[in-house]
């Protein structure tokens, strides 16, 4: 045992010797001093011995090993600097710098809107994008045989129902979440509900099958018009500046009574006419109204007592708006060409 164990030791330091770089030492280590190198099944072997020798034999085992690895250690070391020393790399000199990701502008206008809200008392809700006909439609005063319905075509999932019908949809419109709210929550209530919406869109430079909306909602007693109307001039001056006006139009939604576009002063020309406004100074915005009573009556709130006002903008709008983008397919391209702008 004694003679194997120095013939070890000769031969490794023999072969260390002449190691000229890190792939050489990590294959003495392999060789000699890993789990099943030639030291370990040497000291394995010490088991067979009889006593005397064992503790003679296993003394010299264990000095041998130190000395082996105390070698390979100083190699390693030696090596390292004499690789530092020749290289052309100055490592005292800073690291490159990381490239870093860069937001969606979607994400950018969201994560505005959210801080005007949030300042105004507001909290963010989201809720499921695969969602049930109710929620989507029939609480909100869109029963199955409403005209309405034809405006969104909508991508059903192939699951029925026990009575047979086709159930679940990817939601057509963040407003599912009012009706979630109220249950959850009642009145009073103020709340933003940005998310993602999809429908069976013809996809061109302005229309896209996945987008994004993020609507309002201000549930409490006594709400009217007026609110609505002040309330959308605050967020609009807020959003695009202190001089912005608005102008409301009527407009038909099932779930609001009545209901109105909003459009506010173009930004772009402050209200003289360009091409994104199409030279009228005014940018089609928000849509708004006074949430219908069934709509109240769905998510559990006794409209005789309470009121309220929901509006909505398109996300991909406002983006492209702000950012003068003119194509909606950009946003879910993924081109980092596109996404390096922001």
């Amino acid at each position: 045992m004694k003679n194997k164990l120095n013939k070890l030791r000769a031969e490794f330091l023999e072969q260390l010797a002449q190691a000229k770089n890190s792939e050489h030492l990590r294959e003495l280590e392999l060789k000699f001093l890993s789990r099943k190198g030639q030291l370990s099944e040497l000291m394995g072997g010490l088991k067979d011995l009889s006593a005397d020798l064992k503790k003679e034999a296993g003394e010299l085992a264990n000095n041998v090993k130190q000395e082996l690895q105390e070698k390979f250690l100083e190699m390693s070391q030696t090596l390292n600097l004499r690789v530092s020393k020749n290289s052309e790399t100055d490592v005292t000199l800073p690291g490159n710098k990381l490239a870093q990701g860069h937001l969606n502008p979607i994400t950018l206008v969201q994560s505005e809107l959210e801080d005007i809200f949030l300042s105004l008392g507001f909290m963010i809700l989201d809720g499921p994008e695969l969602e049930s006909d109710y929620y989507n439609f029939t609480a909100l005063n869109v029963p199955p045989t409403h005209p309405a319905r034809d405006m969104q075509d909508t991508f059903y999932v192939d699951y029925k129902n026990k009575d047979g019908q086709y159930d679940l949809l990817m939601r057509t419109q963040t407003s599912p979440v009012q009706i979630r709210a109220m249950q959850k929550y009642g009145a009073p209530l103020k709340a933003l509900i940005p998310g993602r919406c999809f429908r069976n869109e013809a996809t061109d430079a302005r229309h896209e099958h996945t987008f994004y909306q993020v609507e309002g909602l201000l549930v409490g007693k006594d709400i009217s018009f007026s609110n609505l109307k002040s309330f959308l001039e605050i967020v609009g001056q807020r959003l695009f500046g202190p001089n912005t006006k608005l102008r409301m139009r009527p407009k038909f939604f099932p779930f609001v009574e009545p209901g109105n576009n909003g459009e506010y002063t173009c930004f772009l020309c402050q209200g003289k006419g360009c091409r994104v406004c199409k030279n009228t100074g005014w940018l089609e915005i928000v849509g708004a109204g006074l949430v219908h009573p069934d709509v109240l009556r769905a998510g559990g709130i006794d409209p005789e007592v309470y009121s309220g006002l929901a509006f909505g903008f398109g996300l991909n709008r406002l983006a492209m708006l702000k950012y003068n983008i003119n194509d909606v397919r950009l946003f879910n391209s993924g081109d980092l060409k596109f996404l390096e702008q922001f």
